[in-house]
């Protein structure tokens, strides 16, 4: 099996609410645990939390501090093994330039929305991609109603949204479970 490096972003900005404007969403706590959980689990290098609001990066650093103290270690080791390799940066740019600072090339820009009308393919694409391009992959995740256009349009690979099987043609996944069932259909593909 051929592994990439494999990075995992979630966006605070710019994202759309559900009027189509442009916002910065807060950062909450169970996104930080939940998602740093699910990318160490499926082997994913690290997690950026991209966020340009400082007050959001002094509540990541205060929720990661908690977890790198003495007790909370003694108490939970698993879970500071997961956090330990969150970063946070103020813009996609910024976080992508530090991936392609340490891998020497730049990063495949996977993008993904429930909403999606066009997109490249499913999973075993992507990873067919991978496997012909040889670089890193980032896989970007939105908050809110989603990532805004100018990230979307600027993507490398656009993957089939998750549909689910509700019979009133209900689909609104948190952000969290959408991490783990692409982060586990990635892994199976590889």
């Amino acid at each position: 099996m051929q592994t990439f490096p494999k990075y995992l972003f979630l966006v605070h900005h710019p994202i759309i609410n559900k009027r189509g404007d442009i916002v910065t969403t807060s950062v909450t706590n169970l996104d930080i645990h939940d998602i740093a959980r699910s990318a160490r689990t499926f082997g994913f290098e690290g997690y950026f939390i991209i966020t340009p609001v400082k007050k959001q990066h002094e509540l990541i650093k205060s929720i990661l501090d908690h977890w790198n103290t003495d007790t909370a270690n003694q108490y939970n080791p698993d879970r500071q093994s997961a956090l330990s390799f969150i970063q946070v940066a103020d813009s996609i740019e910024a976080a992508q330039k530090i991936i392609e600072e340490r891998h020497g090339k730049p990063a495949l820009r996977v993008v993904t929305g429930a909403n999606f009308k066009e997109y490249n393919g499913k999973e075993n694409d992507l990873c067919n991609q991978l496997k012909i391009d040889n670089r890193p992959m980032i896989l970007i995740f939105g908050t809110g109603w989603g990532l805004h256009a100018s990230v979307t349009e600027s993507a490398d690979f656009k993957l089939e949204p998750i549909f689910g099987s509700s019979s009133d043609g209900y689909n609104h996944l948190s952000v969290r479970s959408a991490v783990a069932i692409y982060c586990d259909r990635i892994s199976r593909s590889l």
